[in-house]
């Protein structure tokens, strides 16, 4: 049919391109025929949502170079871990993940030797500490260089024509221009998983919580011009996608330049943004992530209770409901003025499903302390939240703090915790067992003839229907509900966004619980 938008391959689908190789022109225009030969790219992505993006416009910008997708390092010729360093024991991790990898170069040998590169927040934090322990690597890049790698590759080969891998090429700078004004335009594949994708519209933080080293592995906070977002979304709508998630650090705090048009010198908050968003035809449903309970402003409040493509869902971290180990943690706001900021959304958008995340035995926490913050998941009552055990990260004010508490300690109040959040999601599911729920199908089950999709509120929903139904909006009614997940029976078929209040009574009201 003339104009229909293609339907995306579902996920988990075979990507790897297969067309010909490029043949590059070095400075003086003459070919290099290292670069005309097909060759493979894998990328092993840990962490979060932002890494996710950012391998693939690593491999965006690998593509021109020749670069296609390897289904795993063995048959790969170059090798990137994306690393993050949020969770405990990160960089022993890529430390071990380097040992595997260094067997399988000195296995292949020759000039079939493969590039190891480590990319991300581990990159920055280590670079040329990593260089030093795992001399054999040939490129360590931080997350805001890798618009660089097609010059980093080129050094490493030179490197490696004068004595052998291993040189060691370091580049964690950060640049005084942004990386998104040198990336290439995102291609469908790489952008786009399905129907839904990932969009970075800002990067790096401004905060300086003590726990955590994202201020100095992403930098200060930046924000993409609107313009450039809003074209970034309209290339990835008309490559199938039907649901954006936006990113960044403290992706509510976006403030980007308007377009030329509107106001000069104008910028635009999220709210605004996300107003631009929903007028693109053909979009479906916008989410944001990771927001900061400081950023949430009167405009983004308003956006929850009148944007019937902004999803019922949202990611609200707390960290902990102790005044006292709030202000410890540098987090600029009290526990109350979280609960007013929750009782607000829900006064909004009643149906609305929080998430949060929350960090347990941060050094000097008392019994008392970890008990205010029972009492505030008890009051919000989470429909999802992620729970960590305080681990110290080094180069945070927080890893300096004496009064650390004891492991077993904490390990006994995240058991607690977790206990609890679980008994909540569980809850929330149950909850959603004989409605009826629009839901994105993105993607194909386990067993032939399952899809699955998602709901509103980030629930993943199993179902049977037929393979044409995936990158469609569909209704299901929900029959069952599991710890992590939903079942129910197609209803229905192209169901729009869920409209304000439609879904109120099933929601908990934070007035009445506190």
């Amino acid at each position: 049919m003339a104009g229909a938008r293609q339907r995306p391959k579902p996920r988990g689908a075979d990507t790897a391109a297969s067309g010909p190789a490029a043949v590059l022109a070095n400075a003086f225009g003459f070919p290099c025929p290292e670069y005309s030969l097909p060759k493979k790219l894998f990328i092993r992505t840990y962490g979060c949502q932002m890494n996710v993006y950012d391998s693939a416009r690593m491999a965006d910008v690998l593509a021109p170079l020749g670069y296609a997708q390897a289904s795993g390092p063995e048959e790969a010729d170059m090798v990137i871990l994306n690393t993050c360093h949020i969770r405990e024991k990160a960089a022993e991790k890529v430390y071990s993940e380097l040992g595997r990898l260094r067997e399988i170069k000195q296995q292949r040998g020759g000039g079939e030797t493969p590039i190891l590169a480590v990319a991300g927040c581990v990159a920055q934090a280590e670079g040329a500490e990593m260089l030093a322990r795992a001399p054999f690597l040939d490129i360590v890049f931080g997350p805001q260089t890798y618009h660089r790698l097609p010059e980093m590759i080129a050094r490493a080969e030179r490197a490696a024509r004068k004595g052998g891998r291993g040189a060691g090429v370091l580049d964690t700078e950060f640049p005084s221009e942004a990386k998104f004004d040198h990336l290439p335009k995102a291609s469908a594949g790489a952008a786009a998983a399905g129907c839904t994708a990932f969009l970075t519209i800002q990067e790096g933080c401004d905060k300086f919580c003590s726990f955590c080293v994202v201020p100095y592995t992403r930098g200060v906070e930046f924000s993409r011009p609107g313009q450039a977002v809003l074209a970034e979304c309209r290339e990835l709508v008309d490559a199938g996608v039907r649901e954006v998630t936006l990113l960044g650090q403290n992706v509510n705090a976006y403030h980007g330049a308007a377009p030329d048009g509107d106001d000069a010198g104008a910028t635009w908050g999220l709210a605004e943004l996300i107003g631009r968003l929903a007028g693109i035809d053909g979009l479906e449903r916008i989410r944001y992530t990771t927001s900061h309970p400081r950023d949430m402003d009167d405009a983004l409040y308003d956006a929850h209770g009148s944007c019937d493509k902004l999803m019922l869902y949202l990611h609200l971290p707390a960290q902990s409901g102790s005044d006292r180990i709030l202000a410890a943690m540098n987090r600029g706001y009290t526990a109350a003025e979280y609960r007013a900021g929750v009782a607000r959304l829900r006064r909004m958008r009643p149906d609305i499903a929080l998430s949060g995340d929350f960090i347990v035995g941060f050094p000097g926490e008392s019994e008392a302390d970890f008990e205010a913050t029972m009492a505030l998941v008890r009051e919000v009552e989470y429909a999802q939240a992620y729970s960590f055990k305080y681990s110290p990260r080094p180069g945070t004010p927080a890893a300096l703090l004496e009064d650390q508490v004891p492991d077993q300690v904490r390990g006994e109040r995240l058991q607690r915790l977790q206990a609890l959040l679980n008994d909540q999601q569980q809850a929330f599911n149950q909850r959603m067992v004989g409605q009826r729920l629009p839901l994105l199908l993105d993607r194909s089950g386990r067993r032939p003839g399952q899809l699955v999709g998602r709901s509103p509120y980030m629930q993943a929903v199993h179902l049977d229907g037929p393979e044409e139904l995936l990158g469609e909006m569909v209704l299901a009614e929900i029959t069952e509900a599991h710890a992590n997940s939903l079942a129910g029976q197609l209803a229905g078929r192209s169901a729009g966004p869920v409209a304000v209040g439609a879904m109120a009574a099933s929601a908990t009201s934070m007035e009445q619980t506190i």
